[in-house]
């Protein structure tokens, strides 16, 4: 189900930045959101689909993210460490507050499975300067 996580991104970005909406080749479909045992944290699902050379700028989030690579090759790079090239089948953790970016560094679409465990209430993505 696409979802007004969508949306709600999209007036995110341009508010924190002035950028423009969706970056292009992107598409994210809100999975589930559901309120944890943690007080004021939630876990949200989002499946992001990359078109081939699709970057997803440098951002951050209120917690931490889960990546599984469902399908292509998505290069990532968290903060000042060496980019990192997944496959399907490959996982990484986004620490809390760190800077990160990806792109699909193959020749054709690609597609992440991100699970957040965030604060609630507060936006899931917000640009980095």
């Amino acid at each position: 189900m696409k979802s007004t996580f969508l949306a709600g991104l999209a007036a995110g970005l341009l508010a924190v930045s002035g950028a423009q909406a969706q970056p292009s080749g992107l598409t994210r479909t809100d999975l589930q959101r559901h309120d944890l045992s943690i007080p004021g944290r939630e876990a949200i699902q989002v499946r992001v689909d990359f078109a081939p050379g699709a970057v997803a700028g440098a951002h951050t989030h209120y917690g931490e993210e889960i990546i599984y690579v469902l399908g292509g090759t998505l290069e990532y790079q968290l903060a000042d460490q060496p980019p990192v090239t997944l496959k399907a089948g490959g996982v990484l953790f986004v620490p809390t507050g760190v800077v990160h970016r990806a792109r699909n560094v193959g020749t054709g679409p690609a597609s992440e499975l991100a699970t957040y465990v965030v604060e609630k209430g507060k936006p899931l993505v917000t640009l980095a300067r």
